[in-house]
């Protein structure tokens, strides 16, 4: 196919257009855009959560209320918020980055949003039922046991995740191969873009992590299903062998977490100081370390079950030990800033915040890499602190800063700074006081999961306080939903390069052509981009007039509903599980017409014109 046609029956415009699209910008698109609007039904979680916790004896929700709020908050803000969002920068960005045409396997991209899509509507499908999982984001045994929740609440959480885990593997092997096999002549892996190294060592990291939890997961539902007993003490089950198989996976997770943010820290630094990463190389490796060692440590969290002192001395020192990768990164980013013509844009403002924010985040964690001091934390409002400023404080403010970094390059317009910029101090603000005030809770004895508490206790003031910073937060993000849509129509024009950039994506319009480049790139240094617009002194280079565009030379794959119908027939598949209350026959049929519709799609794919 050429690169301005595809085949009968398909548009480029339209909503239709965007159900069977393979373009992996536009499936970034959809991946953020659902991460967003699942970001609104998780903060306003968080505000129930802290209008309840505001006043002592309140009662404005119930108990069973508040669990299922904590259970959905946690669940959506890793798995359908930052997971996703950061997976729209790898869909988008990574090919433009490494200079390549597509991702490996286009089809395989779009059946991955799709799976994912469904994952998340299924999951917050039980608020409509009034089941929601009330067991916490790490779904501790025994209380998932079904004569503890005898409703369907644990069941979507467990298939919501298995769903979910579905599509964040499909597309970690999508960007595994992307990254290995289709990067630019030149572009050796000591000259890739550091955002793609650590979206490399993020997606080995998956590979690794999710078939854990997926197997855990499987073991629960025959628990649920079929009374196996796997985490039943009653039946000879291990309760502890949930906790281990969940932290192989839950430590993991953290860093697949902030490693995405870690690289588009790295980019927007480097940027706005118009000077290269320093230690660029080191930082390479930082992140390789931080991804091995991030399986070494997952019992930290489990110092207080018994494991006994030979066990937490292990793993106490792997966990001070994955400071050091990660304090390496910490002094590179300072040392790229210093000496820096620094512009503080929006982005770099969030980029800066990261820094700060994931900096005293680790501090607390390294406290708790000690068993006595965790001992005394543990289950407590301090950790809540702890693990908000790595994941909030770090993650999602690198998120917003790739966001402001670049919304130009994928809209053709700059969002609003003097926005931006008011948002981002609400952000910075609101955020510190709604977590920093945990800490004093937590030493004052405050536990985690309670949905009330009496007025003697001394917690009253801070835990207005946070309520507070929380609405703060609140109105930034508010403000941010009006700068994007605002920005959308009335920014002004970007530009192909607003920031003076450095990598390969700054070299092509704004937003980038169906077919990315006309012409794949030849890549001769780190930051390519850069060295094409600047001598070694700093001198402005006189670009060479781009090479003629033959369409002739462009393959784009044809657009294809079937990612999606495959999609919901493995959701059919686990909704069957959900269905024996209307009777057997129903719920195998659910199950048997799913896997019917993943055959014949699957076929249908396979012999459909690439």
């Amino acid at each position: 196919m050429s690169a301005t046609t595809h085949s009968a029956g398909y548009s480029k415009t339209g909503i239709w257009s965007w159900i069977t699209t393979v373009d992996h910008k536009r499936i970034g698109i959809l991946y953020a855009v659902s991460a967003l609007l699942f970001m609104v039904i998780a903060g306003i979680d968080a505000l129930l959560m802290r209008t309840q916790l505001a006043m002592p004896n309140n009662d404005i929700i119930s108990a069973e209320t508040y669990n299922g709020l904590v259970t959905m908050h946690g669940t959506s803000m890793i798995f359908l918020f930052i997971m996703p969002l950061s997976a729209a920068f790898f869909n988008y960005f990574t090919p433009l980055l490494i200079g390549a045409p597509d991702v490996a396997f286009p089809r395989l991209n779009a059946l991955s949003f799709w799976i994912f899509l469904f994952g998340g509507l299924l999951l917050n499908s039980s608020y409509l039922i009034g089941q929601v999982p009330s067991v916490g984001w790490f779904a501790y045994a025994n209380l998932t046991l079904k004569q503890y929740n005898p409703t369907h609440s644990v069941d979507f959480w467990v298939w919501g995740i298995q769903i979910l885990g579905l599509a964040s593997l499909i597309a970690a092997i999508n960007f595994f191969t992307t990254i290995l096999n289709m990067r630019a002549p030149g572009m050796t892996l000591l000259k890739m873009p550091i955002f793609v190294w650590t979206t490399l060592v993020t997606q080995v990291l998956l590979i690794l992590a999710l078939p854990v939890i997926t197997v855990a997961c499987v073991m629960l539902s025959f628990d649920r299903a079929f009374g196996t007993g796997f985490f039943d003490p009653g039946a000879g089950g291990y309760v502890l062998m949930w906790e281990h198989l969940f932290w192989v996976f839950g430590h993991p997770e953290v860093y697949i977490l902030i490693l995405p943010g870690m690289g588009i820290v790295s980019e927007i630094l480097a940027t706005a100081s118009r000077k290269p990463l320093f230690g660029y190389t080191v930082m390479v490796y930082s992140s390789c370390a931080i991804g091995f060692l991030g399986f070494a440590v997952w019992a930290h969290h489990m110092f207080t079950v018994g494991m006994g002192p030979w066990a937490n001395a292990l793993f106490s020192a792997a966990t001070m030990l994955i400071a050091v990768p990660t304090g390496v990164k910490i002094f590179n980013w300072i040392s790229t800033l210093w000496g820096g013509k620094i512009r503080f844009t929006t982005a770099a403002l969030y980029a800066i915040s990261f820094v700060a924010m994931f900096t005293f985040g680790g501090l607390s964690g390294i406290m708790h890499s000690s068993p006595p001091i965790d001992t005394q934390h543990h289950d407590s409002y301090f950790v809540v602190a702890h693990f908000h400023y790595v994941l909030y404080g770090g993650a999602v403010m690198a998120l917003f800063g790739g966001i402001y970094y670049w919304f130009p390059k994928v809209t053709g317009r700059l969002m609003n700074e003097t926005l931006g910029k008011i948002q981002f101090w609400l952000y910075m603000i609101g955020f510190n006081v709604t977590f920093f005030p945990m800490h004093f809770l937590g030493v004052q004895g405050m536990p985690r999961r309670i949905y009330t508490y009496a007025p003697d206790q001394g917690w009253n003031l801070w835990n207005l306080v946070c309520t507070g910073g929380a609405y703060l937060t609140a109105l930034g993000a508010f403000l941010f939903a009006v700068n994007f849509f605002w920005s959308l129509w009335k920014g002004k024009i970007a530009g192909n390069d607003p920031w003076d950039g450095r990598t390969l994506e700054w070299s092509l319009p704004s937003p980038p052509l169906e077919h990315n480049f006309d012409v794949i790139p030849t890549v001769t240094h780190l930051d390519e981009w850069w060295h094409r617009k600047y001598s070694e002194d700093g001198k402005r280079k006189v670009l060479a007039p781009a090479p003629k565009f033959d369409p002739s030379t462009i393959h784009l794959p044809n657009p294809s509903f079937w990612p999606i119908v495959l999609a919901f027939g493995i959701l059919m598949i686990g909704t069957g599980f959900f269905l024996p209350d209307f009777g057997n026959a129903i719920a195998i049929g659910t199950s048997v017409t799913g896997a019917l519709i993943v055959l014949g799609s699957g076929f249908a794919w396979a012999y459909e014109k690439p």
